[in-house]
């Protein structure tokens, strides 16, 4: 795997848990060269997290602080689902945090249903100031 470019931190107020300090966010784009699946690049994502400190599972809380969240949001043009992973990521088109550093690494990403990431974008609101997202 080779990281091709990673979007400016964006810092975002949280979403569903409210009472936490804003995440920080970025997108990377990632070249997989040889025969990784979608999953096996979950599993990767998941190993890093591990290895960071990440705690998933009972006791901890969905949407709540955490040391690092890696998400894999995209996979060409792959669609699936399976009990572990979804693609593309079932709630990023609802996320300004998730399509805004998106663009900056792909402003002209076309989903696999041929929506673009502008008319996504263009269907919510949100703000954008130093680097800051606001949702509504």
């Amino acid at each position: 795997m080779t990281v091709d470019a990673v979007s400016a931190v964006y810092f975002t107020e949280p979403q569903d848990v409210k009472n936490q300090p804003w995440f920080a966010n970025r997108v990377a784009r990632v070249l997989c060269e040889g025969k990784i699946s979608p999953q096996g690049l979950l599993d990767e994502l998941l190993r890093v997290e591990a290895e960071l400190g990440r705690v998933r599972g009972e006791g901890v809380v969905r949407f709540g602080p955490r040391v690092i969240d890696l998400d894999l949001l995209l996979y060409g043009d792959a669609v699936m689902e399976t009990e572990t992973l979804t693609l593309p990521h079932p709630r990023m088109r609802q996320r300004a945090f998730v399509l805004v550093p998106l663009a900056d690494v792909a402003p002209d990403l076309r989903f696999p249903d041929g929506d673009t990431l502008r008319d996504a974008l263009a269907r919510l609101s949100y703000r954008v100031d130093n680097f800051r997202i606001w949702q509504d």
